[in-house]
């Protein structure tokens, strides 16, 4: 059975998101939305005198802005993705995909089986990102690339255009395994819903259009549907519309009618109807535009009729919402809204204050109404602490010197006992803990060269990688 997070519910980190996600404990998360930099080539910040005012960030991208560790673990650990890496033309582009990827890989661990994960982005790097995503989640976990077809106009430049005009993003959609569903349906609007259910009896308002009972002749002779129920028979072989045993069990529960002039007669019920089908293509959400009373001033803000309808259609009330680059905490106040558990994650304050913000403005006459509390969010930028088996460290060293005979975990020289010391495989200040599976005995030559890099690294430069040259090849 799936853990519940070692993190409460409805908080907030202000910090690194690779930090925080690595003191989350495995599989405990139920849908990941991230709305990540797209590697635009600009920067952004939030109107002063706005309410995200403060709020902004870099997309612009270089190999000054990784970490080193992060090409040695790929290199080290995941040399699929490393591959991938190495034809990547663009340094800036492979230096987004390396902060993406290791990330992405956190992700992939704390997601539940039964997760999904939804990753908006646009063409910039989309090709490569879905790329990424199917060497970390596989490609048979690919479920869809939306679009959401964001504004009805598209700007163009005033010379030349090279390009059709640009009014839409992607957001790639991925399961963790083969069990995850969806819901791919719409609610209907107040209009909608009137126009659709135009009849009403005691159980509710009902459409009959486009439900049939029997099959038409057209559609070809079924011997296994030709049966009488209840008086009544098809008169062409092609048959009923259901076996008998459903037709029963419908007329039982009275979605199947037998109506005062002898008709028999299917209906659909507004209380059972999950909403209209949804393709890939979303059309129906504008972005936030004008004076719309959602604006926060923050630069890349998404609607929250967008998020709503991802939470909706990929987790229930009670699971689990994680965004790890939340910015103006859209995704924090959708979930709450649906009551759903979350956490944010993101290295600007102004996400700590908007989150209380727009929970309060949004929730605010529901609390009072009801009589209930003001809510308010946790604000942390402390590392959650994973809850696996933790270890007295001077303990454990006998049980590593006996694992690993006596060896150290790099260089490979027997040592006795007294010469190896206990070292965090990823070190603490990486978020590494004292967890069995992040415990190694080095030698203290070995261990005083790691000094705060991760094994990945160390191993990498032991055998005379190199990995920032690793990117040029």
């Amino acid at each position: 059975m799936s853990n519940e997070p070692n993190v409460q519910p409805s908080t907030m980190f202000i910090r690194d998101n690779i930090e925080i996600m690595r003191g989350i404990d495995d599989e405990c998360i139920d849908l990941i939305y991230l709305d990540p930099p797209f590697n635009s080539k600009h920067n952004y910040a939030a109107p002063i005198g706005s309410e995200a005012a403060g709020a902004e960030f870099k997309d612009m991208w270089s190999l000054n802005d990784i970490d080193e560790q992060w090409i040695s673990m790929i290199a080290t650990d995941h040399q699929h993705l490393h591959a991938l890496l190495k034809v990547v033309p663009s340094k800036s582009d492979k230096s987004y995909l390396v902060y993406m990827a290791v990330r992405l890989l956190e992700m992939y661990r704390i997601l539940k089986p039964t997760g999904s994960i939804y990753l908006h982005c646009d063409s910039t790097m989309g090709a490569w990102l879905r790329i990424v995503l199917d060497a970390i989640f596989g490609k048979s976990n690919f479920r869809n690339e939306i679009v959401w077809h964001r504004t009805d106009g598209a700007k163009l430049s005033q010379h030349t255009p090279k390009t059709w005009g640009k009014s839409s993003d992607i957001i790639l959609y991925y399961a963790k395994s083969d069990v995850v569903g969806v819901r791919p349906y719409r609610e209907l609007s107040r209009e909608e819903a009137d126009d659709k259910f135009k009849h009403t009896d005691k159980r509710g308002r009902y459409f009959t259009k486009g439900l049939s009972i029997f099959r038409r002749p057209s559609h070809g002779s079924r011997p296994n549907l030709c049966y009488t129920w209840r008086g009544f028979t098809n008169p062409h072989p092609s048959g009923w519309t259901l076996s008998e045993r459903r037709l029963e069990e419908e007329y039982q529960k009275g979605n199947i009618v037998i109506t005062n002039d002898g008709q028999v007669e299917r209906r659909k019920y507004e209380k059972d109807y999950p909403g209209l089908p949804m393709s890939e293509v979303w059309t129906d959400i504008p972005n936030l535009t004008g004076d719309n009373s959602e604006k926060t001033g923050y630069p890349t803000q998404k609607p929250i009729a967008l998020l709503d309808r991802i939470i909706k259609a990929s987790s229930n009330e009670g699971d689990w919402v994680l965004d790890p680059f939340c910015g103006c905490a859209t995704t924090c106040v959708a979930a709450h809204m649906l009551g759903r558990k979350w956490i944010g994650i993101d290295v600007s304050r102004a996400a700590e204050i908007l989150v209380r913000k727009r929970i309060d403005r949004e929730l605010r006459n529901d609390w009072v109404s009801s009589g209930q509390p003001v809510y308010e969010p946790i604000s942390s930028s402390d590392v959650p602490v994973r809850s696996g088996k933790k270890v007295v460290l001077r303990e454990f060293k006998e049980t590593l010197y006996g694992t690993q005979k006596g060896h150290c975990n790099l260089c490979g020289v027997h040592f006795e006992y007294r010469n190896l010391t206990i070292d965090h495989i990823v070190p603490k200040s990486k978020g590494g803990q004292d967890l069995e599976t992040n415990l190694q005995l080095l030698c203290q030559a070995c261990n005083s060269s790691k000094g705060a890099r991760d094994m990945a690294e160390m191993k990498a430069l032991f055998s005379g990688y190199m990995p920032t040259q690793t990117l040029h090849v």
